[in-house]
């Protein structure tokens, strides 16, 4: 019999933003585009990229009409410039933890702006 070896599963260094969103009943983790997504009550809210930028960060579900009155709590979020519908926070930002803090708790208190409804996974075909 072979000898297995386990390795855990390695951390994403972000997931500490997630923890204030875990004791809340409708948290939902997901892997989005190789990065992990939190979502509350159905709404897709957060998503963690630990990357290259742009994808080095923490990117805010949000529509369009809310990006300027986000940016204007928060100056150093920024329009993705991939999907350019979501506001990012880059970890090379100087204020990243504050900011990414801030926006969490903005979340847990349940910020209108923030969350989007996620569309409908299309049926796959059965071969």
């Amino acid at each position: 019999m072979k000898d297995f070896k386990f390795q855990a599963k390695a951390a994403h260094p972000l997931e500490w933003l997630f923890e204030p969103l875990e004791c809340q009943s409708t948290y939902i983790r997901r892997k989005m585009f190789g990065c992990e997504a939190a979502y509350l009550n159905g709404r897709l809210m957060l998503i963690l990229a630990a990357g290259e930028e742009p994808w080095n960060g923490v990117l805010i579900a949000t529509s369009r009409e809310f990006h300027a009155e986000l940016q204007s709590q928060w100056a150093c979020l920024l329009s993705h410039p991939v999907l350019g519908k979501w506001l990012y926070l880059s970890q090379n930002d100087p204020e990243f933890e504050s900011t990414a803090v801030a926006v969490v708790a903005s979340v847990v208190r349940g910020d209108g702006r923030i969350g989007v409804e996620p569309k409908p996974r299309k049926k796959r075909k059965r071969v």
